[in-house]
């Protein structure tokens, strides 16, 4: 693979725009494209389109492509396995690769205060991982509501739909959504209301939860479980303090609540260590796991403490879930990212963290930047002391970041997400830094 950028063609080139032409008639058109990329090859954080235009990747695929672009140890996992066998359910039978997978799950998750004593059903995405999730609560506590938070996103399907909040277009038309689930405030602290401090802003997110929502709407005794993003992703790579999570974490156990942590998008080694919660010190009943955890194959996890998972056969099932290939390539993966991806996630992350802080001092646009390892948001305001948001500027700066040859995306209302492959290297982190200052000169001077 070339050395990335390399614009060659008009974007999109004319192949690319051929396979689009044929997108727009054939394919349904609720996908979202933020620009015409044609994806043709891949290695590492480099990507290829079908007419020989080489980009760096900044999406990894939406923080899926934790490994890089077809990593040579998961392709090899890939192939041995389907050389033998690609499918045998486990939901009706046993195979060694699912078994594996379970126990290497359980001694990584942040499940169970590092006992072992976990037990993961497996499913085929982020949305499936949180439906399951939310069933084992209920079926768990026999409780029947559930608490999430503004901003938050948790999947399409229907249960997941009625905890995610990050935009309405996600839940327009589609009503009503499932009852008994109640939201609050995320501790955004760079947005608090009332400007205080960031312990005093999450302070006061989880006061309005306890003395508002458990007070006027739902009883606590009612509710089976709380589910969290311990960094919220589609809401705009947001980083709460500690204490958020700690206090939160407290009051799920004095109201006998299961805390459930959504990582499909900040787990598997994404923000410098194997999973978000390790940053707050957060030990939670269920975790849900995807995205990242099998390299680009389809594989959701719901991990959840062993008393908690105690379903009878037949409760919860998926006829393709935990398929022998994904979960070859889980393992692959898991064994790349503690042999040296996560270490490298926390190293480039704090590098590529420095590097865009100092373009804070130069581009009055950049409000605020955040992060831990490879998950990095920018939010983008018009005026730093009023905060008004940047949203027209922030889609034309990924547009200008593409035609440059940068794939990044946005996350938020006017946030940028900085999500490449936990591969990107130094230098690599150092030519999107640059691409991404002259795409901010390009929109503001």
């Amino acid at each position: 693979m070339r050395n990335a950028p390399d614009i060659k063609t008009p974007l999109p080139g004319p192949k690319a725009a051929a396979i689009i032409a044929r997108d727009n008639v054939y394919v349904s058109p609720s996908y979202t494209r933020d620009y015409p990329f044609v994806m043709a090859s891949g290695q590492g954080a480099v990507v290829e389109d079908v007419d020989g235009n080489v980009f760096l990747d900044c999406a990894a695929g939406i923080a899926v492509n934790g490994t890089g672009h077809s990593h040579p140890d998961v392709v090899r996992a890939i192939t041995t396995q389907a050389g033998k066998y690609l499918h045998m359910s486990g939901t009706d039978f046993y195979y060694d690769q699912q078994v594996d997978l379970a126990e290497t799950m359980a001694g990584i998750v942040p499940v169970g205060g590092g006992t072992g004593k976990v037990r993961s059903f497996f499913s085929n995405s982020g949305a499936e991982a949180v439906e399951a999730a939310l069933k084992l609560a209920k079926y768990s506590t026999r409780r029947v509501n559930l608490i999430a938070f503004l901003g938050s996103f948790h999947g399409r399907t229907s249960g997941a739909m009625a905890l995610t909040s990050s935009k309405y277009v996600q839940r327009s038309g589609f009503g009503p959504m499932m009852p008994g689930v109640y939201h609050a405030p995320y501790a955004n602290c760079y947005r608090c209301p009332v400007g205080l401090k960031p312990d005093s802003c999450a302070a006061e997110c989880l006061s309005y939860l306890e003395d508002q929502v458990l007070i006027h709407l739902v009883s606590p005794e009612e509710v089976a479980g709380i589910i969290v993003e311990p960094i919220q992703g589609e809401g705009g790579y947001v980083v709460p303090p500690k204490v958020f999570h700690q206090r939160l974490r407290d009051l799920t156990r004095k109201h006998g609540m299961l805390l459930i942590a959504d990582e499909v998008q900040s787990g598997m080694g994404r923000t410098g260590r194997m999973f978000a919660c390790e940053h707050f010190d957060l030990d939670v009943d269920i975790v849900t796991i995807a995205k990242g955890i099998a390299s680009g194959l389809p594989l959701g996890v719901t991990a959840a403490r062993a008393d908690v998972m105690t379903w009878p056969p037949g409760a919860h099932a998926s006829t393709f879930g935990g398929n022998p290939v994904s979960a070859a390539a889980a393992l692959a993966t898991i064994k790349l990212l503690k042999d040296g991806l996560v270490k490298n996630a926390e190293v480039v992350g704090e590098h590529l963290i420095g590097r865009l802080r100092e373009l804070q001092q130069k581009h009055a646009i950049i409000g605020d930047v955040r992060g831990r390892g490879l998950m990095i948001g920018i939010e983008l305001v018009r005026d730093r002391t009023t905060k008004e948001r940047a949203i027209e500027e922030r889609n034309r700066i990924v547009q200008e970041m593409f035609k440059r040859g940068v794939l990044i995306l946005g996350a938020g209302r006017n946030a940028i997400r900085f999500a490449p492959p936990l591969v990107l290297t130094k230098d690599q982190a150092d030519t999107i830094v640059r691409i991404f200052d002259e795409s901010l000169t390009a929109i503001t001077r």
